[in-house]
């Protein structure tokens, strides 16, 4: 904390810029704590109880449930809940458990969580009644694209960088191909693709659930970005790591499994993360195909003429939920880099 303010004033261009953002703190900060805090109404029945010159934080509490869950039916929701919880659960059980039990722990959470959860959110069996894609949204379902994209990129990731090094012409050509096409266009062009033109292309009869398509689509399109984090990972690595690994005579794919990838991956950290979080602030473009994540969530019943005008506490809402979430993976992932790079270093 020292060394903090002792650069705020170790040159005098930073006595300046020091000067300037607390004058300019100080003309902003005092009127929005007495509009966001001092004079806010945060508890009401109805918004007639707030004023317009103050935030109505009542309108987050009143619509809470439904920027949480979206139109899920009521009676269901404590399924969201448990299959939610579920991969938190075990997520957390790698910090606690003993070694030996960590990659269990982490492969459970990876592929078979994904399934229980489909199964809790879905339903149609164990006597679950079915719940449509369609009813899903809210800040649930931005979890789901978010979490199944990413989780599933990373190996796509890690084939398309091994492709793309690859000594065979046929299987790096196809995987150069496929990461430059995807990294050349936009991501809410591959969403209307994937939502309006894909139907097209189908035989008459075959429908294939627009949730289920959003979510292949993020998850190719994240999957080429991936591949070049990775590439840049493998690059890293030292040229004699290779040799001695093949001296030893290990294979091509003990080579990558047990000696390469996880250097790569451990170098790949920072710009994995980087693109978690790109990723997860990205699936708020959903909203343009019509799935009601949190932010459609929130500008519809923004709509709603019992709430209408207090759009700005519900984006400041919106704000606050995706910085928890971006602030909770970037500590996350420097605490990682650490852990790991003391094991190499010990």
């Amino acid at each position: 904390m020292r060394e903090f303010f002792k650069n705020l004033i170790s040159s005098p261009s930073n006595i300046i810029l020091s000067l300037f953002w607390i004058l300019l703190l100080s003309i902003v900060l005092p009127p929005f704590i007495q509009w966001a805090v001092l004079d806010a109404v945060f508890v009401a029945d109805s918004s007639a109880q707030c004023s317009r010159d103050a935030a109505c934080w009542a309108f987050i509490y009143a619509r809470f449930d439904d920027f949480i869950f979206g139109r899920y039916p009521d009676p269901e929701r404590w399924r969201v809940v448990i299959g939610l919880l579920l991969p938190v659960i075990l997520f957390l059980g790698t910090f606690v458990t003993a070694s030996k039990y960590k990659i269990k722990y982490a492969l459970s959470c990876l592929f078979i969580c994904p399934i229980v959860s489909f199964i809790f959110f879905y339903g149609g069996i164990f006597s679950l009644e079915i719940v449509d894609t369609r009813l899903w949204g809210g800040l649930f379902l931005t979890i789901v694209i978010a979490s199944s994209s990413i989780a599933f990129a990373l190996p796509i990731g890690i084939i398309l960088a091994l492709g793309r090094r690859s000594s065979y012409p046929v299987i790096s050509i196809l995987s150069i191909t496929f990461i430059e096409v995807s990294r050349s266009i936009p991501m809410i062009t591959v969403l209307f693709v994937a939502s309006i033109m894909f139907p097209f292309f189908v035989p008459e009869g075959v429908e294939v659930d627009k949730l289920l398509r959003t979510i292949i689509a993020v998850t190719l399109f994240a999957g080429a970005y991936m591949a070049e984090v990775i590439r840049g990972g493998l690059q890293a690595v030292p040229k004699g790591q290779y040799e001695a690994s093949t001296a030893m005579g290990h294979g091509y794919w003990q080579v990558f499994g047990l000696v390469i990838l996880p250097q790569a991956l451990k170098i790949s950290i920072p710009g994995i993360v980087n693109l978690f979080i790109g990723f997860f602030k990205d699936t708020t473009l959903v909203l343009v195909i019509g799935l009601f994540d949190l932010l459609n969530m929130v500008s519809t019943t923004t709509a709603d003429p019992e709430w209408f005008g207090y759009a700005i506490e519900g984006y400041i809402f919106v704000g606050f939920v995706f910085f928890v979430f971006c602030f909770s993976m970037g500590t996350y992932s420097k605490k990682l880099e650490k852990k790991l790079s003391d094991k190499i270093n010990k």
